[in-house]
């Protein structure tokens, strides 16, 4: 399994993928030559509503989920809007990764 994350935060990438690949997944922070499994974006970059626009258009099955604050209930709306399959809070997204890629092994 591959997951492309999209995010700003140079901290937020590190620990995210740190954890993901842990439990034995490729991160990629770029487009890669294959589509990837799941795409992971972070609503407070200053492009993730479009960057959710672009992953949909060039990945149209591939599962988007984004992360944010959760007050920011606006963000997730233009998400959804944008084209993203799912959503959670930032604390959340760990573990709703982590999920994933249970489910995926199966």
């Amino acid at each position: 399994m591959n997951i492309l994350l999209h995010t700003h935060n140079l901290m937020t990438r590190a620990q995210l993928a740190d954890t993901w690949r842990k439990a034995g997944v490729d991160v990629i922070a770029t487009e890669a030559g294959s589509e990837p499994d799941l795409i992971v974006i972070d609503l407070t970059a200053p492009a993730a509503v479009q960057e959710i626009r672009a992953s949909r258009q060039r990945y149209p099955g591939t599962e988007i989920l984004v992360f944010g604050p959760h007050v920011d209930g606006n963000a997730f709306k233009q998400a959804k809007a944008a084209g993203a399959s799912s959503q959670v809070a930032r604390g959340k997204v760990v573990e709703r990764v982590l999920k994933r890629i249970k489910r995926a092994d199966v």
